[in-house]
């Protein structure tokens, strides 16, 4: 493995709670060995983070600067990151027919519940977010905490998915 960091895309339809937690979740805890970043596969018009989860991310001392929704299309542009590893976070996303990937990145699957589905009061809404937020980090710090075998190209996949069943 390389000093250069491993590219991680995280995908969920609409791209604005559970990819964006994980992006920035990665991106806090990374260590400047992976870089994030997160798509949708139908994000909508001048559709915006969930306040929510901004909150929640800040709330963790995590930024939230660069964060915004946008299309997983973006990634699949000849002039795009090239990515290591793509994550899917939500079950929509995961059973849906994702573009070609330049470089052909190992893919895994790691459902969690939406938080912005979640009904109550805005306090039970924000702790949603903030079970989401901690469940995410306990599989991340799981993956950076990996030695670099386990994050080659050719083991990637199979560590990726193992993963899953954290």
């Amino acid at each position: 493995m390389t000093d250069k960091p491993l590219n991680v895309l995280f995908l969920c339809t609409h791209n604005s709670a559970r990819s964006i937690l994980a992006e920035a979740i990665l991106n806090h805890i990374g260590q400047g060995r992976f870089k994030a970043y997160s798509a949708g596969s139908r994000p909508r018009a001048n559709q915006q983070p969930n306040p929510l989860g901004l909150q929640v991310l800040r709330n963790a001392g995590m930024s939230v600067d660069g964060l915004y929704s946008k299309s997983w299309d973006e990634f699949g542009a000849a002039d795009a990151p090239r990515m290591d590893l793509v994550i899917t976070v939500c079950d929509n996303a995961a059973g849906e027919v994702c573009p070609y990937w330049p470089g052909q990145p190992a893919t895994a699957h790691w459902g969690y519940p939406d938080p912005s589905e979640r009904s109550g009061t805005e306090t039970q809404k924000l702790e949603a977010f903030r079970q989401t937020l901690l469940a995410l980090k306990r599989r991340l710090e799981l993956l950076i905490s990996l030695p670099v075998a386990k994050l080659e190209k050719s083991m990637l996949q199979s560590t990726a998915r193992e993963l899953a069943k954290e």
